[in-house]
């Protein structure tokens, strides 16, 4: 098979990075998007050849403000596409990265096209906020901070 035509003909995914950034007291930066009814870390979706740990550092510097460069990886998961998005939807890779600790009162300017708000939440009030795959990767990231792993979510059907 002609290169171009094998490439083309291979599965594709989604790619879509965020940060697990805290405040001093441990809580969890989360925002609201006008789109969603539920919470989710800063981050999204990266564009064509970006690559996730840059496409991470940008998505929070538009919707926060945050100039972040994403640390090191933390947990790392693919979802399948919503049955709502067609036969043909791609599925997702998500990548969780270390935003840090945020010393000072931070300077977060949400990006209002996209976002309705922002919160530091306590990890134990993640579950009323975030949708069950994003509490998965925080709740997996958490654990893995104090080590150097990096741990793989494997998929898990509702």
């Amino acid at each position: 098979m002609e290169p171009r035509a094998w490439h083309a003909s291979l599965a594709g995914v989604i790619v879509a990075a965020a940060a697990l950034i805290r405040d001093p007291a441990g809580r969890v930066l989360c925002v609201k998007p006008n789109y969603r009814d539920y919470w989710t870390l800063p981050g999204g979706i990266c564009e064509r050849d970006e690559a996730p740990h840059l496409g991470c550092a940008r998505e929070v510097a538009e919707e926060t403000g945050l100039v972040l460069a994403a640390g090191r990886l933390l947990t790392v998961d693919w979802q399948p596409s919503p049955p709502e998005y067609g036969p043909d939807a791609r599925p997702t890779m998500y990548f969780l990265f270390d935003g840090g600790v945020l010393r000072g009162e931070p300077d977060i300017v949400v990006q209002e096209e996209e976002l309705d708000g922002y919160q530091f939440a306590a990890p134990s009030s993640l579950p009323g906020l975030l949708a069950q795959p994003g509490l998965r990767r925080v709740e997996a990231g958490l654990a893995v901070l104090p080590t150097e792993r990096t741990v793989y979510l494997p998929y898990q059907p509702a």
